[in-house]
């Protein structure tokens, strides 16, 4: 029994190590798009005050230039951890499956021993 329970504790560290994942993921992207949205709003602010909205023009604002590749890399990286989020999302998923199965043969073994125990009584007494 200690086997099983053992094995029980290290699906269940599993399974939370992945939630965390999903977690930290998911904080991540949405920070991402946060800090985009925020260098959209720069950009906008420094094009209007230069009044140039041509990013190929000569006298583009230096700075509205370098907040529209840090906002693209961004976008970018948010895109990318969303796949991650997507991947990560289903090991969680066959991480919580693994678990139940685990979970329902701990169930299923202890059930049978507890069932069997009269007729293991029955054959030493016989």
């Amino acid at each position: 029994m200690k086997l099983q329970e053992s094995v029980l504790r290290l699906k269940r560290f599993h399974v939370e190590e992945k939630r965390r994942r999903v977690a930290q993921i998911e904080s991540m992207a949405t920070e991402f798009t946060r800090i985009a949205h925020e260098l959209e709003q720069e950009i906008a602010v420094e094009e209007q005050r230069a009044g140039i909205f041509d990013a190929s023009h000569f006298a583009y604002p230096t700075y509205a230039r370098a907040a529209r590749a840090r906002r693209d890399n961004l976008e970018r990286s948010a895109r990318d951890l969303m796949a991650q989020l997507d991947d990560a999302r289903d090991r969680l998923g066959e991480a919580v499956a693994d678990l139940e199965r685990a979970e329902g043969d701990g169930r299923a073994a202890t059930d049978a021993g507890a069932e069997d125990a009269p007729g293991r009584l029955r054959a030493a007494h016989g």
